[in-house]
């Protein structure tokens, strides 16, 4: 079948583009057409900033949907974050990446579309720190009565300032200490977190004072213009504050999420700085009304003493009716004393009469007489006891005497002997058979070591080569020109040298007195350093590596 003949082309004028050219002026026309743009739709697909710090999603409507990006330091610059389903304007510029052909547009600035976004965006943060427990009463701490030092984080050329100067003039005398921040704009939140972490770590005793208590505040505005007092920065940075905070932003009716992290929230900044210190005035008024209850208290405390020790002491009895009845019972027994005392000095008379008519000396020599005798009858008594135990003792003795002989002994040991005689003749057996077993196992070591050991290898007519160092050498390939060897025969050691280094091995057939190590003399590249001698010492087998 023949080939169609081909058609010439019918635009043989159109100029002909590589892909990146095509791709480049695509972007250029595009870029040079929509220059900078304001876009407004929901944001899809935001999972973070990148690991390279780039924000890569997409911005959509019912109809369509365009790839957005953000680079880092945009990102850092944005007033709030984007979040995923938030409908938001952003400003920036159209451009293309050829790499993937589609077009997208680099973010410059976002806002959210409307303040019912933003109210949106506002009840969801407020909901993950709630349920962090950032806004527990519990972890609220209590302000200072009478704190030595303010520090105040506001603008310092605002009228807020003035106010609160102004009310601190009134008060007890206390050290201000001011912070200067913006308090709107981009960089308010960040500046606020830092201002409050900075106060916090200020020293005790350093050369600027740490303040006993904060006020953050800034005057009215709208949501948009109190948007930075929202920011999760500046809750986490009040919430981590050690100094207790009052929150003075904006008016009575408005609020932010720093107002429910903080330890008090005030109406007003004036109202702040009124509940930081109290009046000058107020002070003097209450000590005055703690001075009188004082008074009041300390008479009325002194007045029931007094009643109550005039009470006791009407139901005490008199110091005389106290000693009355003592002072007669002391009579009465004085006047019955001489009495008792005549009585018992008759009845000790009477008793000492009886006893001295019992007393003789005849009658007491009686008793010594009688106790003599008594002695001396128990001293015989015990003389002739002791002489017959001690007859019952020497007889029970000689019988004792009478059974001891030599002759069991005798046998005993007799039979003794007998057994240490025949159990040495046993031992003896015993241990020339232990002898013999241990020479056969001494020979069959031998044998089997005589078999295996290198020498039997020499024997045969082969040679052992090790370096300077004493270790074997198996291969050729390990040795360098001029390195130092020790080269090992049947009947003893030469020192050698090497001239080059290993060779390819030849192939010729070959010496039938060959060995394994190729002879030292002839198959070696080395010669010696030193006359042939032999070393005068015999190696330890178990010095040696095996040669198998």
């Amino acid at each position: 079948m023949a080939e169609p003949r081909r058609q010439p082309s019918q635009t043989p004028n159109v100029a002909e583009f590589t892909v990146a050219e095509l791709a480049f002026a695509i972007k250029r026309t595009l870029e040079s057409g929509y220059g900078y743009v304001r876009l407004r739709g929901e944001i899809s697909g935001f999972r973070g900033p990148h690991s390279s710090g780039h924000c890569y999603f997409s911005l959509k409507d019912d109809k369509a949907k365009i790839e957005a990006v953000i680079w880092r330091g945009v990102y850092q610059a944005l007033r709030f974050k984007p979040q995923e389903g938030l409908e938001v304007v952003a400003s920036g510029k159209i451009t293309t990446y050829p790499g993937s052909s589609k077009y997208q547009i680099v973010i410059e600035s976002l806002e959210p579309a409307g303040v019912g976004a933003l109210m949106a965006l506002l009840e969801e943060r407020k909901r993950k720190l709630a349920a962090e427990g950032l806004f527990d009463e519990e972890r609220k701490k209590p302000l200072p009565f009478l704190p030595r030092v303010v520090g105040i984080v506001t603008s310092p050329t605002g009228a807020v300032i003035r106010d609160m100067m102004h009310g601190f003039d009134e008060r007890f005398p206390v050290h201000v200490i001011v912070w200067p921040v913006r308090v709107q704009g981009e960089t308010s939140a960040r500046e606020v977190a830092a201002a409050v972490a900075g106060f916090n770590a200020l020293p005790e005793g350093g050369r600027i004072p740490r303040p006993d208590v904060l006020i953050v505040a800034r005057g009215g505005g709208s949501l948009e213009d109190l948007w930075g007092f929202n920011e999760e920065s500046v809750v986490r940075a009040v919430a981590a504050s050690r100094i207790p905070v009052i929150s003075a932003v904006g008016h009575e009716t408005d609020w932010t999420l720093i107002d429910l992290v903080a330890d008090a929230r005030a109406p007003t900044p004036t109202k702040a700085a009124e509940w930081a210190v109290p009046k000058h005035s107020d002070l003097i008024e209450r000590i005055g009304e703690r001075e009188h209850r004082l008074r009041t208290s300390m008479a009325r405390l002194l007045d029931g003493a007094r009643d109550r020790f005039r009470a006791a002491a009407r139901g005490l009895p008199r110091p005389t009716a106290l000693v009355e009845l003592p002072r007669q019972r002391l009579d009465d027994i004085g006047a019955r004393l001489p009495r008792a005392l005549h009585a018992n000095k008759s009845g000790h008379a009477h008793r000492f009469a009886a006893i001295s008519g019992k007393l003789s000396p005849l009658r007491l020599r009686e008793q010594i007489r009688h106790r003599g005798a008594r002695l001396e009858a128990l001293g015989l008594k015990a003389a002739t006891a002791l002489q017959r135990i001690g007859n019952d003792r020497h007889r029970a003795f000689e019988r004792v005497v009478r059974k001891l002989s030599l002759r069991p002994l005798q046998m005993r040991l007799g039979r003794a002997g007998e057994r240490v005689a025949d159990l040495g003749d046993r031992s003896q057996r015993a241990m020339r058979q232990v002898l013999a077993s241990h020479q056969r196992a001494l020979e069959t070591q031998a044998k089997l070591l005589a078999a295996l050991g290198y020498q039997a290898v020499l024997e045969r007519g082969f040679a052992l080569v090790r370096d300077s160092d004493g270790r074997m050498l198996r291969r050729a390939g390990g040795i360098a020109p001029g390195q130092l060897l020790e080269i090992e025969f049947r009947d003893g050691s030469v020192a050698a040298q090497t001239l080059s280094g290993a060779s390819p091995p030849d192939t010729s057939p070959p010496d039938s007195a060959g060995s394994v190590s190729g002879g030292a003399e002839e198959s070696s590249p080395a010669k010696t350093a030193a006359p042939p001698a032999t070393r005068g010492r015999d190696r330890n087998p178990g010095d040696q590596g095996t040669l198998f």
